[in-house]
């Protein structure tokens, strides 16, 4: 009976049924605006491309026992293959919230600007990604799916200039 009860909800959230929501989820998240600065001393920001063409920053769930410092940089590392990165402060969070069958995920994502160390041409992105890669900053600016972060992109670059990094 269970194993049909799941079944239900799925075939209603395929035919655009929404079920209702029993349940609220709490996801803490963390990630980075990665910068680095480009040979005429530009300022570019690292972004993926998701399966639904979407343009982001690399985040994703904090693990037990892990700072959500840590998961930024391993994300960093597992999303876009940047293993050698430098964490120069936090930048701010965002909130997320979507419906995943009958369950309200309230996501908040804990947002560091972070600088490679060392040679970042070679970008490794997951298998789930549509593209990665560096991005003027005016650009960036263009692409970018979510307002938020494209807010604290803004706040990045500020602290970029006033701190010459």
């Amino acid at each position: 009976m269970a194993a049909e009860s799941q079944f239900n909800k799925i075939r209603n959230a395929l035919r655009g049924k929404k079920t209702t929501i029993s349940e609220i989820v709490r996801e803490p998240t963390a990630g980075g605006i990665v910068f680095r600065r480009d040979k005429k001393g530009g300022v570019e920001i690292l972004l993926f491309q998701d399966s639904r063409d979407r343009w982001s920053i690399p985040k994703g769930h904090i693990e037990p026992g892990e700072s959500a410092q840590q998961t930024a940089k391993r994300e960093i590392g597992e999303e876009v293959g940047l293993k050698d990165v430098e964490v120069l402060g936090w930048l701010g969070k965002v909130h997320f919230r979507y419906r995943r069958l009958e369950k309200l995920v309230l996501m908040t994502t804990q947002i560091y600007l972070v600088r490679p160390i060392g040679n970042s041409d070679n970008l490794q992105k997951e298998d789930w990604m549509k593209d990665v890669k560096w991005f003027k900053i005016h650009d960036a600016l263009e692409v970018i799916e979510y307002e938020d972060i494209g807010k604290l992109m803004l706040l990045a670059m500020k602290r970029i200039r006033q701190e010459n990094l």
